[in-house]
Parts: structure tokens; sequence; C-alpha cells
């Protein structure tokens, strides 16, 4: 197996060949037409002045040409940096400046907003060589941008430099960083976390490896993209397996079980979310869904009533043939997996074992020592799957990563004797909403700001939809008469909308502690007991 994306990504063009690599709407791409459009796209950002090590920064929804965009960087010697497509100009600026960016592809015109615009109004990018635009999505409006470098134009720009650039991809080293995946910190900074090629590699290889994954597969992509369960999980295990991606720019219910009846899909992970929403659809009765073979979910706690449904037989179910569950994050992707025949209640209320090349230990907060199966602790991670460290961070590197090399995830969980993981808490006041980790201090800051704010403190409460929401306790400014509204829309405005809290509480005081911290467990109580 290749050792660098760029390596796979040609190991892919010699074995599959005219197979078909992705499918976007009406876009068929072969898994050598995929290396033609990248290899053409990588010399077009060698013309842009891209060097070895530079960043490229996509902020974008899924298609085939976030594919080209991104696997370009990887093969131009380049650092892929995937941005949340519903971030504001502020948040993507930040990113784009804290990386040292040189090229920011961007879907202007994505949800009908000017991102473009949003980014220069944000803030100056000096290190910036060129923004490049993609084409819309179907029904997306394309806003006029000026100074921009249309994506299409990039294999004419480097129609001179191909060879520049496979002498760039044949450079690549397994150790050089493929990508730096952003995760908010519980400070409200945004970490990144750093990756070298051989650990995206080895750890979308193992995800494939349980799964069975094959070129016979059609895997439905609805996880982003931007995010690890979207890229590597996605794009990487396609090129790994031969398996055809469908990429999703946005999930709608009704769409998505057309594309599985129409194109007989056998792949779908993703969040919790993804499936109740298809078990509560109007219209899935009388849609043959019987193609799915394998999902695999997690990100949040899973009802074992969920997974019971997403195994049944129609009409009852989505009668799915595989179905797991999975631990990961940004800093290790994917630590542990459920395997074929686990039953259903351990696929709801454990997290699987260790994959191939990982180690998972419960340890003493603080330590590393193991702890006893069944004993409950912090979880630890250590293997390959574990990131190289944080971007420009290296006392936060220190901080999650000992001198043993063990990751502390900062979440909570005992095993089993059988080694399987159960999350039971977390350290962080992290939550996760709709499959995405949420962090408090970042909402807590933002509501700050605003006028009328004395004092804020955000919690995850949980909700039948999403998993969980935010919920703010706020303490109003004397005077003031802020209503929650208020303080919602003022959120949304600076903040993805899976961030901005759902629900506002005005509290008179925050409980807080002898050395002023907030009690969030007090509040979390509180909630407990009004819904009881």
């Amino acid at each position: 197996m290749a050792s660098t994306l760029p390596g796979v990504l040609r190991s892919a063009a010699a074995v599959h060949g005219a197979r078909p690599a992705v499918v976007d709407g009406e876009r068929t791409l072969s898994f050598q037409d995929l290396l033609d459009h990248v290899r053409a796209t990588a010399a077009g950002y060698i013309a842009l002045g891209v060097e070895p090590g530079d960043r490229v920064c996509i902020w974008a929804p899924n298609s085939a040409d976030w594919m080209i965009a991104g696997l370009a960087a990887s093969y131009a010697g380049a650092t892929l940096v995937p941005i949340n497509s519903r971030y504001t100009g502020h948040e993507a600026q930040e990113i784009a400046v804290r990386t040292h960016a040189r090229i920011f592809v961007v879907a202007n015109g994505f949800l009908g907003r000017d991102q473009v615009g949003e980014l220069r109004a944000a803030g100056e990018l000096p290190e910036l060589g060129a923004i490049v635009t993609l084409p819309p999505l179907p029904g997306g409006v394309a806003v006029p941008a000026e100074n921009v470098v249309d994506f299409g134009s990039l294999a004419e720009l480097g129609v001179e430099l191909l060879g520049d650039a496979d002498a760039r991809a044949e450079a690549v080293s397994a150790d050089d960083v493929a990508d730096i995946l952003f995760t908010s910190g519980t400070t409200g900074r945004s970490k990144g976390a750093m990756s070298a090629h051989r650990q995206t590699i080895a750890v979308s290889a193992a995800w494939a490896e349980i799964g069975g994954v094959s070129a016979e597969d059609r895997y439905l992509v609805v996880n982003p993209f931007f995010h690890s369960f979207g890229y590597k999980i996605g794009i990487v295990v396609g090129l790994l397996t031969g398996a055809t991606l469908y990429p999703v720019g946005i999930f709608d219910v009704d769409t998505t079980m057309e594309l599985i009846e129409r194109e007989r899909i056998t792949l779908l992970p993703g969040a919790p979310t993804i499936f109740t929403s298809l078990l509560e659809a109007p219209g899935r009765g009388s849609r043959d869904l019987s193609s799915l073979r394998l999902s695999i979910t997690g990100a949040a706690v899973v009802p074992v009533v969920l997974i019971e449904r997403m195994r049944a037989a129609a009409p009852e179910g989505l009668g799915i043939d595989h179905v797991y569950t999975a631990f990961g994050m940004t800093e290790a992707v994917v630590a542990t997996m459920c395997r074929e025949g686990d039953a259903d209640v351990l696929v709801a209320t454990t997290c699987g074992r260790a994959i191939p090349g990982a180690e998972v230990r419960i340890a003493a907060v603080g330590g590393n020592e193991p702890l006893p199966a069944g004993d409950e602790g912090e979880v630890l991670v250590r293997g390959e799957i574990v990131m190289l460290g944080y971007l420009d961070d290296p006392a936060a590197t220190a901080d999650a990563i000992d001198e043993d090399g063990w990751l502390h995830t900062g979440d909570i969980g005992k095993v089993d004797e059988a080694g399987n993981l159960q999350i039971t808490d977390r350290l962080k006041d992290m939550y996760i909403s709709g499959g995405f980790n949420v962090y408090p201090a970042e909402i807590e800051q933002v509501l700050a700001r605003h006028e009328a704010v004395a004092d804020v403190a955000v919690i995850g409460v949980p909700d039948d939809r999403m998993g969980e929401v935010g919920q703010a306790y706020v303490v109003r400014r004397a005077g003031s008469s802020v209503e929650a509204a208020d303080l919602i829309a003022f959120a949304r405005e600076r903040l993805a909308n899976y961030k901005a809290p759902r629900l506002v509480e005005f509290v008179d005081t925050l409980p807080r502690n002898a050395s002023g911290k907030v009690l969030k467990i007090d509040l979390r109580d509180t909630k407990k007991t009004e819904q009881q």
C-alpha cells in the first residue's frame, strides 16, 4: 500500500482505471479522470506560487471539485486545511491567517452567501497568493467576485507545469504533514491537529478493512469533507478500496432516500441524527432502501432502539445488514470500532474495540497507568492514529500527548474484559450537536461581547433530533431587556449554525465555586430536574 496520498491516488488509478471514482449529480469521474484532474489542478496551484509545505484552505461543501481541490493540494506537496462550510467569514479568515494559507479555495455563493466578500471583510490575509472559486452547486448562486481565480482555469494556468506537479507528488514523504484539521479547544480558541500522510492512510485503511469496504461498494458521503469522517473515512477510503463515492453537499432526507434507491447505495456512515431523520421521514415507506449493507455511527450517545431500528427490516426499520458504532476524535480520527456479529446492545452501549495499530487504556485522570477492566477513568489512546501535534502550540500538544505517547482524550469511560470501550462522561464541557463537537467556551466568548450580557454559561442539553443543543444561561446587564431571540440571532451572525445556542434562560446569577469557576454541574442538574 502506498504511504502518501499522491501515491494512493496513483495506485487507485492504476488498479481501478475506468471504474467510477465519484458520482456528483450528472457528473461521473473515473479513477483515471480523477487523477488527471488532480494533476492539472496541482499544476495550477504551482503556477499560483504554491511551494512544498504551503497550506491550501478549502471552504466548501462536499462535491467532486472539493475532492479534486483537496487531493491536488497533496499532489503539489502542500498541506490541506479543510474549513467548515458553515463557518462565518471571521472564523474562516482566522484559520487562513493562522495557517499562513497560500491558496484559499471557496464555493462562493454556497447557501446564497458571498463567502469571498465575508472573507475579505473579516480582515487581511497578508500571505495569501490567490482565492480560487469553485463552481456553485446546482441551484446555488454564483456571487461575482473580483480579483479571484476560477477553479476551471487552473488547468490552463498549469498546462506547462504537469511535469513539475508529478515531481512534487514523487517527492512527498510519508512523514510530511498531509492535513491540518481544526477542532475547538476548551478555551474557545480552535486548535489545528496535524497528521502525516502515513497516519491519514493508516486510519482510513483500518476503518475500510473492518467495514469490509470494496470496489463493489457505492458510498454515499453525507459526512462533510471538512471533517475527518468525510475526508479520511470518505475520500481516502474510496481511493484505498475502489469504492464509488456519492458526495452530498447539503443533507436533505428525501433527496438522500431517492439517491439510495436509484443508485443502490451500499455504504452510509453518519451521525445518529442522519438515521433518525431517515427513520422518521414520511416518505420512507415508498422507498426501497434495501441495498444498504453497512452503516457506522457514533459521535453521540446512541440509543439501543436506534440500532435495532436501523437493522430491522422495512417497514419498521431501514434494513441495514451491518450497523457499527465507533469512537474517535479529530486528534485520532478512529480509535475503536464494533465488529461484524456484535449484538445490538453491545453496538449501542459501547464503541467497540481498538482498531489495528491503536491501543486504548483507561487511567486515572492525569496519569497513564492502566486501571482494571470495569473501572472508570480517563480514556487514553496511543498508536499510529494519534496526531503529530497541534499547529504552533507545543504547550497544548504536551498537555494532550504525554511522554509515553498516550493521547489524553478528556473523555471518561471504561472497558470490559473483551476491550469494548464505553464512554460515560466528559472531562471537558464539550457536547455533540448533530455529529459535530461544540465547545461552550467559544459560544460564551461570543455572547459575552453582547452589550446586554453581564455573565453567561453554556451547556449541552438533550435534543431528540440533534442529540444535544446549546442552552445559554445569561445574566442581563442592569437595565437591559434583551430577549432570548436577540441573543440567538447575535450568536448566529458570528458562529456556525450548529454552534449557536437554541435555548436561552435568564438568571440572576450563575453558580460558582470559591475560585470563581462556574459550576456547570449545578446547571445540568437544574436542567434535569426541570425535565422530570
